[in-house]
């Protein structure tokens, strides 16, 4: 089974980081955050991947090269011209990087994605958000309902401090509590291929057309996930994750 990683937004909120790289990139310890939801994905064993490239997307081409070849034992054949790369697997994975145009919304970018999808079941996740969560579980939650789309729905983190009084005294101070009430699409979805019918171009929105759509026709399934999730959209959501991840206590590290 495929999975497509939307990896082509501007990353605008997190620009400090964004300026000169794609949001992907950004570094959870010494990797990108992208390695990080692909290793994931591995443990449950999903390894064909297709990252659907936009904003800087040759910086994303460059990764993934370079990741190759280093490494990679080599020999270097300078009479001839060439490179002989010796056997050495990094990883099981097979990545095809799909340039899906610069200001594509995200529904678009999936629909240009059909000719590599085929007429079969396909994951979609974002590139800056981990979780925790049991993708084959998610997987036969999809196949249970029977409907044409699964999202994942995750109580996000706080933004700030959460406080509990008794009169006027703080009892409890919470430094990142989980929302008390709401769900949001923490992303990790299932497709069918009946989806590519609801997209109907560069300018459909995942979010705001594609799943409105679906959801309206009683074609949207929610998987309900109580655990850790979290999305890096600041600065400080990324300070927390290399925090996290530096301390040996990274919730996402099931591989």
């Amino acid at each position: 089974m495929k999975v497509v990683f939307l990896a082509g937004g501007f990353g605008t909120r997190l620009s400090e980081e964004t300026e000169n790289k794609p949001k992907p990139l950004v570094e959870v310890g010494e990797n990108p955050i992208l390695w990080h939801i692909m290793k994931h994905y591995e443990h449950y064993g999903f390894t064909e991947f297709i990252v659907a490239l936009g904003y800087k997307g040759e910086a994303i081409k460059k990764y993934f090269m370079d990741y190759f070849n280093y490494g990679c034992d080599m020999k270097i054949d300078f009479a001839r011209g060439c490179v002989d790369v010796h056997d050495r697997a990094l990883e099981r994975w097979s990545v095809e990087l799909i340039d899906t145009g610069l200001n594509t919304m995200t529904g678009g970018r999936i629909k240009r994605l059909e000719p590599w999808l085929g007429n079969e079941t396909f994951m979609v996740t974002y590139g800056d958000g981990v979780s925790d969560i049991n993708l084959q579980d998610l997987l036969e939650f999809q196949r249970s309902e029977k409907r044409i789309a699964t999202v994942t729905a995750v109580r996000p983190p706080a933004r700030f401090g959460g406080l509990e009084f008794d009169g006027n005294q703080v009892s409890a101070f919470t430094e990142k509590p989980q929302v008390g009430e709401g769900w949001i699409n923490g992303g990790f979805m299932v497709f069918e291929p009946s989806v590519f019918d609801y997209i109907e171009g560069d300018n459909s929105s995942l979010e705001s057309n594609v799943l409105e759509w679906l959801a309206r026709e009683g074609q949207l399934s929610a998987y309900k996930h109580e655990g850790f999730w979290q999305c890096v959209d600041t600065l400080r959501d990324l300070s927390y994750l290399n925090k996290l991840w530096n301390e040996g206590s990274a919730p996402w590290q099931i591989w």
